[in-house]
């Protein structure tokens, strides 16, 4: 993938999104092609002239792709259904960007939707019994994780709650996110406890909602007038799966080091070099420890970076500058193309209301059920 990349430049030239929300009795179809048309409108392109299209979701069921997509017109296209629980939008964004950088098409859409309630984990369906009814259970693990990331760094609850303050009140500047209400410190430490040290206003929500992705060539982009200022080159695309744990680090925090650190050698830049990074923040203690093993902050200093504004919008790099999956919301199949609509928007300068002044390069990272990991890097074009 990174020589594909370097030989052939994928942009991104056109994003959409449906709003995240709580659940409804929307169609994901409504949901879906509303982000998707929002998209074909940004790029100022036709619906005939997309080559393919990835759709990541992960409790619709099989072939929504197809039902929703005949709604635009039957061209022919083709259709991929991507599932990779948290990361699926993430992975359909990746199968995308290879379609344009192998050559194989010049215009492709990835656009994840979902709604709740029809998921099944198939770690439930394995055939083994567990040591715990909890084992599986992700607040079981991060209130874990929370508890000795805490009592190593001598610091107290309010650490935790100071990531809620800060992506609730990025949230509530984004008109696409699900929680549109800052918080107080009071009020995310005073909300109902969930597991251990986590309070509800530190753990994301489930709901639904769509974002969509287009992706083109240089080439394309020149054939078809796209303005290429608007349109973020993907510098870099990685994934992988967790390893066996090392000594103390726990296995899904090693796995977001690797990850983003071969998608930062792919990229040719440093962790420092980036403006801003949108992460998997499921619970609070997430955004802490996987800003450390990117690398934007020192390990055992993600805390007190938070504490002095550091990963705040206007910081030295913003971290989710959209509201995260704790404000944002986490529909779960748009929640990874979402993160890349929010940094093209952040280059482009269209963010109203929560830019991040000089973003120039920023990566997605998101973590998926299992674990696995996609990392992405964009950098503005000039």
């Amino acid at each position: 993938m990174s020589r594909l990349l370097q030989e052939r430049a994928v942009h991104v030239v056109g994003i959409g999104m449906h709003p995240y929300q709580f659940p409804s009795e929307t169609p994901y179809v409504h949901l879906g092609l509303t982000a998707i048309r929002e998209a074909l409108k940004d790029a100022g392109l036709q619906w005939p002239q997309v080559q393919a299209a990835f759709v990541g979701t992960a409790a619709i069921g099989m072939a929504a792709g197809r039902v929703m997509l005949r709604h635009l017109g039957s061209t022919g296209l083709s259709v991929t259904q991507v599932e990779n629980a948290s990361a699926s939008g993430s992975s359909a964004f990746r199968l995308a960007c290879q379609a344009v950088a192998s050559g194989e098409h010049e215009v492709v859409l990835a656009v994840g939707v979902d709604k709740t309630g029809h998921a099944r984990r198939a770690s439930g369906s394995d055939g083994l019994s567990t040591l715990s009814p909890t084992s599986n259970l992700p607040v079981a693990k991060f209130a874990l994780l929370a508890r000795r990331y805490l009592r190593d760094g001598e610091l107290d609850v309010e650490a935790l709650a100071r990531v809620a303050v800060k992506n609730h009140g990025n949230a509530a500047l984004n008109p696409y996110a699900q929680f549109r209400k800052p918080r107080t410190l009071e009020q995310v430490l005073a909300s109902p406890k969930v597991a251990g040290d986590l309070t509800v206003q530190q753990c994301c929500p489930r709901g639904e909602g769509a974002a969509a992705v287009i992706v083109a060539s240089a080439a394309a982009m020149a054939r078809l007038g796209l303005a290429r200022a608007r349109s973020p080159r993907v510098i870099a695309s990685v994934s992988t799966s967790e390893k066996l744990g090392r000594g103390d680090v726990p296995p899904i925090v090693d796995m977001v080091r690797e990850s983003s650190l071969a998608a930062l050698e792919q990229a040719g830049i440093g962790a420092r070099d980036l403006d801003m990074v949108e992460l998997h923040d499921a619970f609070s203690i997430e955004e802490i420890v996987y800003g450390e093993a990117i690398g934007v902050c020192q390990t055992g200093e993600g805390a007190h970076d938070l504490a002095r504004g550091d990963t705040a919008i206007g910081g030295r790099c913003a971290v989710n500058a959209s509201g995260g999956l704790i404000g944002m919301g986490h529909p779960i199949g748009p929640t990874g193309v979402g993160q890349i609509a929010e940094i093209t928007r952040q280059m482009r300068g269209e963010a109203t209301g929560r830019q991040h002044p000089g973003t120039r390069l920023a990566m997605a990272h998101m973590i998926g059920l299992g674990s696995v990991a996609i990392a992405h890097v964009l950098q503005k074009t000039d």
